[in-house]
């Protein structure tokens, strides 16, 4: 072979493996991260909220509009949170969307916001289908385990009961 072509092999070997790390970036770190941080706004309308970025969470009041208090969440409840979110591979999410002919109404959606180590991830999911994706009741599954942290807390406790109803 000539040098040409054992330089131009050479080139293209290492070119071919340059890629081949790619799936790291859908893993999430064993760590929690400093900057690890969500928020998911779910419920019909998605006026529910619970958002660790402002140490906020929103209730759904219907009939009433919405309530906001002040609620962070403890280092200790952050890290519980990003242990389940990592046992899903959260980040790496893709089934979220069922095939389905069917749907329902009212209904209620999540939108997820996300930030691990700088960089943010979105993801939503609707119940307005009548199945689930693969991948959706893992994330209803998370919501609501963070649902009943919030819901535990005095300062949630506080909060005006929901008033009405949606049709």
């Amino acid at each position: 072979m000539k040098p040409g072509k054992i330089l131009l092999f050479i080139f293209a070997f290492f070119l071919s493996g340059c890629g081949l790390n790619n799936d790291t970036k859908d893993v999430m770190p064993d760590e929690m991260p400093s900057d690890f941080g969500f928020s998911v706004k779910f419920g019909v309308g998605k006026k529910n909220e619970i958002d660790t970025f402002e140490g906020k969470i929103t209730k759904d009041l219907v009939d009433d509009g919405t309530a906001t208090v002040n609620l962070p969440l403890t280092i200790e409840e952050k890290a519980k949170i990003y242990e389940k979110m990592k046992t899903i591979n959260i980040i790496s999410m893709k089934d979220l969307v069922p095939k389905t002919e069917c749907m329902t109404k009212p209904y209620s959606e999540d939108e997820w916001k996300i930030t691990i180590n700088g960089e943010t991830i979105t993801t939503s999911i609707s119940g307005a289908y009548c199945e689930k994706a693969i991948d959706e009741n893992k994330l209803i599954d998370i919501r609501n385990y963070i649902r009943n942290i919030v819901q535990s807390k005095g300062e949630y406790k506080k909060l005006p009961e929901a008033t009405g109803g949606y049709e």
